[in-house]
C-alpha cells in the first residue's frame, strides 16, 4: 500500500510519499488517504481503516477533562485512561491505555479524542516536580491524585466500578477531576 498525505506534490510524487511521514500523521491523529495496489482508496486514522467510498467516520467518542483543586501551577498533570480493569489503577502498565499530559495551570484541560466506545477509568496525578512518576512516602502520594467521578479516597485507590466513564459513539463527555493531596 502506498500513502498520500493530502498535499499537492505533483502526480509522480503522490504515490511515493514515505511511510515515515504517514506514521507522523498517525501520531498527530490526522486522517491519511491510502492508495492500495488495486487503486482503491481508504482513509486511515489513528483508530481505524475505513473505505473512503463509505464516507463514514469511525464510531468513536471523546472525553474532555478539566482539573480542579490544584495546589500549585508547577509541573505537569498526567492522565491515563484505561478500559482494562486488571490494569487499574496501574494504568501505565496497560499497553492499550491512552495517556496524555498538560502543563499544570488554573485552566488546564485535556481532550481524549477518537476514544473507542466502552467503559473506562481515568487516573490523574499532579507531577509537581516533572519527574514523570507519582512520588510517594510510605505508600502515601506526595503529589495530587484524582480519578474520574471523583470518589472519596481513603486507604488506597478506588475500584474500577466507582470511577467508570462510559464512552458512546459520536458523544462528547465532559468531566472534572478534583485532585486530592495527602502530604
Amino acid at each position: 500500500m502506498m500513502f498520500f498525505d493530502g498535499a499537492d506534490h505533483g502526480l509522480a510524487r503522490r504515490v511515493a510519499r514515505p511511510l515515515m511521514l504517514t506514521g507522523l500523521l498517525f501520531s498527530l491523529g490526522a486522517p491519511t488517504l491510502a492508495l492500495g495496489e488495486d487503486g482503491a482508496a481508504t482513509v486511515r486514522t489513528a483508530d481505524a481503516v475505513v473505505p473512503a467510498a463509505a464516507g463514514l467516520a469511525p464510531a468513536t467518542g471523546q472525553i474532555d477533562v478539566r482539573f480542579e483543586g490544584l495546589r500549585s501551577t508547577r509541573g505537569m498533570l498526567r492522565a491515563c485512561l484505561t478500559k482494562d480493569r486488571s490494569h487499574f489503577p496501574k494504568c501505565e502498565k496497560d499497553p492499550l491505555a491512552l495517556t496524555a499530559s498538560v502543563a499544570a495551570g488554573d485552566h488546564a484541560e485535556l481532550l481524549f479524542a477518537r476514544v473507542p466506545p466502552g467503559d473506562y477509568a481515568l487516573l490523574v496525578f499532579h507531577d509537581e516536580n516533572s519527574n514523570s512518576r507519582l512520588d510517594t512516602m510510605l505508600g502515601i502520594p506526595r503529589e495530587g491524585v484524582g480519578f474520574s467521578r471523583n470518589p472519596r479516597l481513603r486507604f488506597g485507590a478506588p475500584g474500577f466500578e466507582s470511577v467508570v466513564l462510559t464512552v458512546t459513539p459520536g458523544a462528547a463527555k465532559r468531566t472534572a477531576v478534583k485532585l486530592q493531596y495527602f502530604l
